[in-house]
Parts: C-alpha cells; structure tokens; sequence
C-alpha cells in the first residue's frame, strides 16, 4: 500500500509551538515536525492553518491522508472548532478529519480509562473528561471571563504583582523580587515597566512560575500562597468535572509544564488538595507529549489495529524528537 493511503497526521497546536506527526496506519512513524506556536485566538483561524500547512508540506508525505486529529489550543467554544474544521477541511490534507482543543489530547495519551478526566496546567489551564457511554465535558476556559485562573502566565503574572507590593510596603515581604532581578536582570519596576510598555512579551511572565515554586518550597510564605492558590485551582476543576460527569471516581491526568513531572512542591499540594475536595481522584502525571495523543486518536479514527498505537508508543519511548521547522 502506498503512502497515500496509509498516512495519518496528528497536530498539537499549542501557545508557543506546534508539533504534527506523520505516520502509516501501521504506527510507523514517517515524519515529526514542530514550528511556531498556533493559538487561533492569537492569529485566527486561516493563520493556525498556515502554520499547519508548513509542517505538513515539510513532512513530505503524499497527499490527501486517510485520517487527521487535529487538536488546537484555541478550540474552546463550538464557534472556534467550527471555524477551525473549516480552516483545515480547505487544505484537503486528510479525508477525515477531526478538530478539537488541545486538551483532548491529554486526556487520550494519559489513560485508556473510559471515566477519565485530563487537567492541562502549562501556559494556561483547561479541564476536559469522558465517563462510559461516550459522555464528554468540556469548559470554555477563555481566562478571567469564564472565571479561571492558573497556568504559568497567570501564576507569573501574580508573582510580579506580589513581589512589587513586597517591595513597597503594601505586600508582605518575599523573595520573589530577587528572583526576579536574578533571572531578568530587572528591578519589579524594571520589568513592570518592560512588560506594560511592550518592550518585552507579557508571556515572558511564565518564566517567573518555576522560581515562585522554588521560592515555596523553600519556605517563602507570599511564594505558598500562589502554589496554594494554583493547587485549588486544579482541585477544583477536577471536583467540578466529576460533578459534571456525574462520577464518584475517575482517572485524572494531570499535564502540562507546570505539572507533568509529577514531582515537586506544586505537583504535591495539587495532590493534598485532590485528596482533600476530590477524594476520587486517581491522579497521574503525562510527560507524554500531547501530539501522541493526537496521533493514537488518528490511528482511532482511521480503524488501526491496537497494535499500530503500541508501535507509535513506542517509538516515543525510545527517544522520538521532533525536527523544527522555520
């Protein structure tokens, strides 16, 4: 069977990169690709699809594939995947294809449970989850507007706005200033400046999470406040989506920059407060990189042989890494 036929690419377009997959039905893995980020709300939905389209075309399969997951940051309400699907279908790069929030592709690598819900804690956060029968949930998670809060660039955001007020005599003292200067080279006025003025990129905030946690777990009061705050805010949304599955008990994983370690201050109070407010939570970290999930939901969709996802498993674990593109 030639390539024609047999391929099936996978996307996980994400805040800052995007990585696409390509292989046969069979779970060879033909071309790994990654490039910039592609988050629609950023750069629309025709610009996601450009960026989709150089890493397709640098993978130098032939075209159309059988079947395509397409999971994007950015796919958060129907008005947004509508678009989307539509952005990818005028590329004819598949004959079927599917496109959804990036999230999903946690929740399909992190556990083949069929109660299961997946908690994405990186640059921002989201929840999604299944339950038997097909059930799904799913939350806007567009940020301030829908009530949420967490992930690295709010967290970074609120260790600025701490260490400032830490400094001046509003706040209580902390550390978080030093770590500031130390890292960026920047007063917090310094850098406050830079951000306000757009001399540097707000995003660059996320760089100030893992010296916060840091901060914490040395004992830094104002520093524990945050992990505190970030740690209910991932057992919250789990507690909310097994009320809305109606489930007493289900797999959790748990992925993302700031989490999928799975070890760490943060990672250990996200555990405390799952005990603590969703005691039937069964947690489990996913260093995994969500694109595999993409590509097993691919294999799903074109009706691979189970053996084809164990051969794609595989092939991350012996060290598969993506090529960049320009």
């Amino acid at each position: 069977m030639g390539l024609k036929t047999a391929v099936i690419l996978a996307a996980d377009g994400g805040n800052s990169k995007t990585e696409l997959l390509a292989a046969t039905r069979d779970g060879e893995v033909l071309a790994y690709r990654r490039g910039p980020g592609s988050n629609s709300h950023a750069i629309g939905a025709d610009g996601t699809a450009a960026v989709l389209h150089r890493l397709v075309g640098a993978t130098g399969v032939e075209l159309p594939g059988e079947a395509g997951v397409f999971y994007l940051c950015g796919a958060d309400v129907p008005a947004d995947i509508e678009e989307l699907t539509a952005a990818v279908a005028a590329h004819g790069w598949v004959r079927r294809a599917a496109v959804d929030n990036d999230t999903f592709a946690l929740l399909r690598v992190g556990t083949d449970a069929s109660d299961a819900v997946a908690v994405v804690c990186g640059a921002g956060m989201n929840c999604v989850g299944r339950a038997a029968g097909g059930r799904t949930i799913r939350y806007p998670a567009l940020g301030w507007e829908t009530g949420d809060w967490g992930g690295s660039e709010p967290f970074g955001r609120e260790a600025l706005h701490l260490a400032a007020r830490g400094e001046d005599g509003r706040g209580e003292p902390t550390v978080l200033g030093e770590a500031i200067r130390g890292h960026f080279g920047l007063t917090t006025g310094e850098l406050g400046e830079a951000i306000h003025y757009r001399r540097l990129r707000e995003s660059r905030l996320g760089e100030l999470a893992p010296l916060a946690i840091a901060a914490a777990a040395a004992g830094d009061a104002v520093a524990r406040g945050l992990v505190e705050r970030q740690a209910l805010e991932v057992a919250l949304v789990v507690r909310r989506a097994l009320r809305d599955l109606g489930l007493e008990s289900a797999d959790v994983v748990l992925g993302g920059g700031m989490l999928a370690a799975g070890e760490g201050y943060l990672y250990e109070r996200t555990l405390a407060l799952l005990a603590e407010l969703a005691p039937g939570a069964r947690p489990l970290p996913c260093a995994a990189p969500p694109v595999l999930g993409a590509a097993l939901a691919a294999l799903d969709l074109a009706g691979a042989p189970l053996s084809a996802a164990e051969r794609l498993r595989q092939a991350f674990r012996d060290g598969l890494r993506a090529e960049a593109v320009a």
